[in-house]
C-alpha cells in the first residue's frame, strides 16, 4: 500500500469550546495514525470570520492537516466529515510533489503562510 500525500482543511462550528475543538482535531489526528498514514504537519488558524455565512455562522475555526495515507482512507475520512455535526465544511485536496515542496518551504519560514499576507493587505 504507497501513502499519497494530502491536505485536509476543515471548519469547526463556533459554538464549540476551545477544548472541544482540540477534541474534535485529536480525534481526526488519531483517526489518520490508525489507518496507516502518517500526520505531517498540522495548523490552526484558531477562530476565523468566514466569507459567507454558513448554517447562520458567520465565524468558525479553521484548522489545516497535512498528512500521508492509502487513497481508500479519503472516502472514508469524507464520510465521517459529512456526518460529524461539528463540521461546517471541509475540504480535501491531493497534493503533487510541486505543493509537498511548497509546504516544506512554507514551514521553513521561505514562505509566509497565507494568514499573514492577508493581514499585512489589510493594513495597506
Amino acid at each position: 500500500m504507497s501513502l499519497v500525500n494530502y491536505e485536509s482543511a476543515i471548519i469547526l462550528t463556533p459554538v464549540l469550546s476551545e477544548a472541544q475543538m482540540q477534541e474534535a482535531v485529536k480525534s481526526y489526528r488519531q483517526l489518520v495514525a490508525e489507518h496507516g498514514g502518517n500526520m505531517v504537519n498540522e495548523t490552526n488558524w484558531g477562530l476565523t470570520k468566514l466569507a459567507y455565512p454558513i448554517r447562520k455562522k458567520s465565524t468558525g475555526f479553521y484548522h489545516f492537516f497535512e498528512f500521508q495515507a492509502s487513497p481508500e482512507f479519503i472516502s472514508a475520512l469524507e464520510t465521517l466529515y459529512r456526518r460529524d455535526e461539528r463540521i461546517l465544511r471541509f475540504l480535501n485536496t491531493k497534493l503533487d510533489k510541486h505543493a509537498v515542496i511548497f509546504n516544506e518551504r512554507k514551514k521553513k519560514g521561505e514562505i509566509a503562510p497565507a494568514a499573514k499576507i492577508v493581514k499585512e493587505d489589510a493594513k495597506v
